[in-house]
């Protein structure tokens, strides 16, 4: 069991999703997570539906805006990273290379929070709590695991994210002679909270790619498809475990990801 109450500035700490159908996401997500949802409102008829898992808030689905909708941007599930003081950290993102899309607001009495793109282009949320520190489980089925950066090599992405977040950049060797790159707050790989990789194929926007924890891969990805959404590709293993890429039925891609059993 993976709870948290806390997050260090730098960690990748809350995910939630914009999509073009609430009801039905929330469905798809309940069965095949086992999430529970407390609506939130947030405006008239709007709502932001908090994900729980054994009564921890674990993500969030909300409906898309319609400015993104009407700019064809397709459902999409979206990365925090938690700094010590948003505005400070957002005062930093154009001088290393990124744009701030919407400056510092506050979140009710949740936290505050800034919208910005990276060098590469890849969105993400900065966000300073104050009552909600982030995903309460972590690390288990049906939580929040793992964040990858999928980008194009970048000259100015290690920089960006260390003067920005804190995180940096480093490489690690895998099992099977690879390399990984990844970002961690001490410059060690055992600390390791995201990683990054070059798109898998020509034409993909820069983006943080979500992974959520399954204790069977196989048989989530199945469920996955059964529910109505679609299996981009079949589960396969790496060399901590195993994984699978999907989407959901309005279209927004997730990862699953299963540990490695620990060597005897």
């Amino acid at each position: 069991m993976a709870n948290r109450e806390s997050y260090a500035p730098g960690t990748p700490s809350w995910v939630d999703l914009a999509t073009s159908d609430q009801a039905a996401a929330k469905s798809f997500y309940g069965a095949l997570f086992g999430w529970s949802y407390d609506d939130l409102a947030v405006g008239d008829d709007v709502f932001y539906s908090m994900a729980t898992l054994r009564g921890a808030n674990v993500a969030a689905i909300a409906p898309q805006q319609a400015e993104q909708a009407a700019a064809g941007v397709p459902p999409h599930w979206q990365m925090y990273v938690t700094v010590d003081d948003v505005d400070a950290a957002a005062a930093l993102v154009e001088g290393a290379g990124g744009s701030v899309h919407v400056p510092p607001f506050d979140v009710m009495d949740a936290g505050r929070m800034a919208v910005i793109t990276d060098p590469a282009g890849a969105f993400l949320m900065l966000w300073t709590p104050i009552n909600n520190p982030g995903a309460g489980i972590v690390n288990e089925p049906g939580a929040f695991t793992w964040s990858e950066l999928v980008a194009p090599p970048n000259d100015r992405t290690a920089s960006f994210y260390e003067t920005v977040t804190g995180l940096k950049l480093i490489s690690t060797p895998m099992g099977d002679g690879s390399a990984y790159d990844g970002f961690t707050l001490d410059g060690t790989a055992d600390t390791m909270l995201a990683g990054t990789m070059p798109p898998q194929m020509p034409g993909v926007p820069a983006h943080w790619s979500i992974y959520f924890g399954a204790a069977d891969v196989d048989a989530t990805a199945a469920k996955v498809t059964e529910l109505g959404g679609t299996l981009i590709v079949e589960p396969f293993d790496i060399p901590v475990g195993r994984m699978a890429v999907a989407a959901d039925p309005q279209g927004a891609m997730f990862n699953l990801f299963q540990m490695a059993p620990a060597a005897e």
